[in-house]
């Protein structure tokens, strides 16, 4: 795995996944974060593609659909933007955590486990992480 940092972005490339699934997820995740400020400029795609060694039409497809997430912004002559809408970046939050929740669940059902059950593996695991035994 490569580890690349372009600006205040930091990027872990795998060449054995797809390269734009992988730029578009990062950005999400740091945007989501607060990794990435609200209005921040974007590298160029032609300077992301260059610093990551990728094809520019990878990053191209990755920054489109930034775009069409809302996450993004062209201002024209002056390049792409990270979303100055805390409202936006609140609401793909609230929808990532929503697919995280769904694979989550998923998973434990095809184990078998019941709500029960998973409730309290949570119940569970949240008394260990607050410093609490549980028996």
């Amino acid at each position: 795995m490569n580890s690349q940092q372009v600006g205040s972005l930091r990027f872990q490339i795998d060449f054995s996944q797809p390269l734009y699934e992988q730029i578009l997820d990062q950005v999400r995740s740091s945007i989501a974060k607060g990794e990435i400020a609200l209005g921040d400029k974007m590298p160029s795609v032609r300077e992301l593609a260059q610093e990551l060694r990728m094809n520019p039409n990878t990053v191209m497809r990755a920054y489109q659909e930034l775009e069409r997430d809302g996450l993004t912004e062209k201002r024209r002559g002056q390049g792409t933007y990270v979303t100055s809408s805390p409202e936006r970046v609140k609401k793909f939050r609230t929808e990532l955590a929503a697919q995280y929740i769904e694979s989550f669940l998923a998973q434990m059902e095809s184990l078998g486990l019941t709500w029960d059950d998973i409730e309290d593996y949570i119940s569970r695991k949240a008394a260990e992480d607050k410093g609490g035994a549980t028996s």
